[in-house]
């Protein structure tokens, strides 16, 4: 029997409470995490972040009002689903239906918008070969340098490009082993949105390539997940691996996350397209 999905629990609550005020910091309670991580686990899971969904639920709602007997005025239809005035919500609605909600009234479309499906199945279908390590790991205060750039699920498929912009800067000066570090640091909870630093361990403040910047990591306890490889490309086993992760096996492994930037480490001699090579997340924990 399939157990039951706690975030189901979150979209139910998204769904019954879609014309009220809505944070980050109420659905994570919800969900029994901390906003910093469930952000990054809804997005991991579902592909987009808490928020995105919650304005897709409520234009979804807006746009069934509007094919309905009696349609609201635009205006008070834009402060019930939540938005902050009018113009939002036009805005909102045209990237979401390619029409501006007064012209979708006007022509009175005749089949209604299908209703909203939950974001399950899709997320929840990806395998990867990762499993949590037996220990924990705990880890001194260090810096990672290299480039990075801001992400969200629109332009995550761009984390690759960073990589190469790295390995052609190595050494860096102060460098203090072989081995590489993706650092993912959350910048905006409300937007899922995050920063990717693509890097190495340095040490001393040595000047760095331009558009290079460090990352300063605290000492933490860290949970650990090894992904092992399969021998195909890196980047789709590495998305699939992140929802498991999120979803599946933090959740069971009874841990509590703290809020601090979680990280990647690649070996020295790591190549991602043999079978067997591995790569470690590093997600910070209550010891």
């Amino acid at each position: 029997m399939q157990e039951p999905d706690f975030l189901a629990d979150v979209l139910a609550y998204i769904q019954a409470h879609r014309d009220e005020p809505m944070t980050v910091a109420e659905l994570a309670r919800v969900a029994g995490f901390s906003p910093y991580h469930f952000s990054r686990l809804f997005t991991a899971r579902f592909g987009v972040s808490v928020m995105d969904y919650v304005r897709t639920v409520r234009l979804q709602a807006a746009a069934l009002r509007l094919t309905g007997d009696a349609p609201p005025p635009l205006a008070e239809l834009a402060f019930d689903c939540g938005f902050e005035s009018q113009e939002a919500f036009t805005r909102a609605f045209r990237r979401r239906y390619g029409t501006p909600p007064g012209q979708f009234k006007r022509e009175a479309l005749k089949q209604q918008p299908p209703p909203l499906e939950r974001p399950l199945s899709a997320s929840m279908s990806a395998s990867a070969n990762v499993e949590l390590q037996k220990d924990l790991v705990a880890r001194g205060g260090f810096v990672v340098a290299g480039p990075s750039a801001l992400f969200t699920h629109e332009n995550k498929s761009g984390i690759p490009a960073l990589w190469p912009r790295l390995i052609r800067a190595l050494p860096l000066t102060g460098q203090a082993d072989a081995r590489t570090y993706g650092v993912c640091k959350m910048m905006d909870k409300q937007e899922g949105c995050l920063k990717y630093l693509a890097g190495v361990e340095v040490t001393g403040d040595a000047p760095l390539p331009d558009g290079f910047e460090r990352i300063a990591l605290e000492a933490h306890t860290y949970a650990v997940f090894r992904l092992t490889l399969d021998g195909s490309a890196l980047h789709p086993q590495m998305q699939a691996a992140m929802p498991k992760i999120w979803g599946e096996l933090l959740p069971q492994s009874g841990f509590k996350t703290v809020p601090a930037p979680d990280f990647e480490l690649y070996p020295s001699d790591f190549e991602p397209m043999r079978k067997g090579a591995y790569v470690d997340m590093y997600i910070a924990v209550e010891a």
